[in-house]
């Protein structure tokens, strides 16, 4: 299993941006697709206080719920970046 969990919902730009880092990176990564409506989305409220994605977590780094695509990427490039 994967420590890295992903927040996401097809077809979001945004995700995608994530997505592409994460593969190009050639992290592990479990995803969870969230519903299209922003009041299904209890869970990723939870973990992150708010409804929008991408959100990752990182069990690895104490992560717990980063919200907003361009610091998710630099997280990602920091920690695992050559």
């Amino acid at each position: 299993m994967a420590n890295i969990t992903l927040y996401e919902l097809p077809g979001c730009p945004y995700c995608a941006k994530v997505i592409d880092k994460l593969d190009e990176l050639g992290l592990e990564y479990d995803s969870i697709e969230v519903p299209r409506s922003h009041g299904e989305r209890t869970e990723v409220k939870e973990v992150s206080g708010q409804t929008g994605v991408p959100v990752i977590i990182d069990e690895d780094h104490s992560v717990d719920g980063m919200p907003e695509s361009d610091d998710i990427v630099e997280y990602l490039e920091e920690t695992y970046g050559s």
